[in-house]
């Protein structure tokens, strides 16, 4: 494709300054970009937007990224695919990884302690809104309501993400087909596969290394549908449940820290791997998370249009983004555990619920709120 001249310089300096100021998770950054890219500098017309919008709702991964990655494509070709995703992650990562490097030096101090606990209840509010923003889109039919309730109960049984999140898709697009025959050979795959997923990331991943915490977060940026939020999902199973390599607190915290900076929610991922392995902890998680996207985007941007007007292919997708909630469901209950005893953390988490979904106030002003709450608390107390 032709590049027009100027266009790759066009494409980072746009993409860096929305990496920069975009707070607010996907559904603002998806209007960032339409206001900056359709309406303002008329890269594409707002068809093709939604067009793209759609492929990077059919592909795992975190769906604003691979949104501004295809946009970045459009602009400048293969070179503005790799500009613009790098651009609009580096912001986040570097941000997150100042807060990683501030949370290890000065987190057990006691102002530090006392700002954390009035975080966890905003982190709670903000998942809790995100679930029921995504559940009115994602909720088109009884026959999914089944699906999520079911996928809720596996997963709080203790099923693996990945056999929940494939068995959901397969069913749903077997009650789609009418034709279970056809979709039981499809699903018996498809479970298998996330089956042995599990498996094989349980027995190569107990032991931390670099290279597990790669390949760990290389397969879940593979594998990972719907918002970033469905990473807490991921993040606790493994990480804290099954591995131990953090604990219940680090989780929260890393997630706090994913909403108070711009861009991708998945920079959670560079706190995670500096608490865990310091820099080159935060350079292999940031890399193996998002490098996924980039090939994603460049294999399928396009193909994928066409396979989501396939009614079967349609309908696993909306299998796998209701398992997806309900996924984030089940983290968000047990978050919330800790929480129920403490009348503090009730009333901060009710007022930025309310603040979040009537006035749709920025996570990010809210996360500053609840750590300005909890320093207050102790000063009071």
């Amino acid at each position: 494709m032709s590049v027009a001249p100027g266009a790759l310089r066009e494409t980072a300096w746009v993409f860096l300054k929305i990496g920069c100021t975009a707070f607010g998770g996907p559904a603002a950054h998806v209007a960032v970009m339409e206001d900056e890219l359709v309406r303002r500098r008329r890269w594409v017309t707002r068809e093709e937007f939604l067009d793209l919008l759609g492929a990077a709702n059919l592909i795992p991964g975190p769906n604003s990224t691979e949104l501004a990655i295809h946009l970045g494509h459009r602009r400048a070709g293969f070179r503005g695919l790799v500009v613009a995703g790098a651009c609009f992650i580096l912001p986040a990562a570097l941000l997150t990884l100042a807060l990683a490097w501030a949370y290890v030096q000065f987190g057990a101090r006691p102002r530090v302690v006392a700002l954390l606990h009035g975080l966890k209840p905003v982190v709670f509010a903000v998942v809790a809104v995100a679930l029921a923003r995504f559940a009115r889109t994602a909720l088109k039919s009884p026959a999914l309501v089944v699906v999520g309730v079911a996928a809720a109960v596996a997963s709080a049984w203790g099923a693996h993400e990945l056999l929940v999140l494939a068995a959901a898709g397969a069913l749903t697009a077997a009650w789609r087909a009418r034709a279970r025959g056809a979709a039981a050979i499809f699903a018996l795959p498809c479970s298998g596969l996330a089956a042995g997923a599990a498996s094989g990331a349980a027995a190569t991943a107990a032991a931390f290394s670099l290279g597990a915490l790669f390949l760990y977060f290389l397969e879940v940026g593979a594998v990972l549908f719907g918002s970033g939020y469905v990473l807490i999902a991921f993040l606790r199973s493994d990480l804290v449940e099954r591995w131990g390599w953090l604990t219940e607190t680090q989780l929260v915290d890393a997630i706090a820290a994913g909403q108070v900076t711009p861009g991708p929610v998945f920079s959670t991922a560079t706190f995670v791997g500096y608490v865990l392995g310091g820099l080159p902890g935060a350079a292999v998680a940031t890399l193996g998370i998002f490098l996924p996207a980039f090939a994603f985007v460049a294999a399928s941007g396009p193909l994928v249009p066409r396979i989501r007007r396939s009614r079967v292919a349609g309908a696993f997708l909306d299998g796998v983004n209701v398992a997806s909630l309900a996924l984030v469901f089940v983290v968000g209950v047990r978050i919330a555990r800790p929480l129920a005893h403490d009348p503090t953390s009730i009333v901060i988490a009710a007022i930025a619920a309310v603040l979040l979904f009537h006035f749709r106030v920025s996570s990010a002003w809210l996360v500053l709120g609840g750590a300005l709450a909890g320093l207050a608390v102790r000063f009071f107390d």
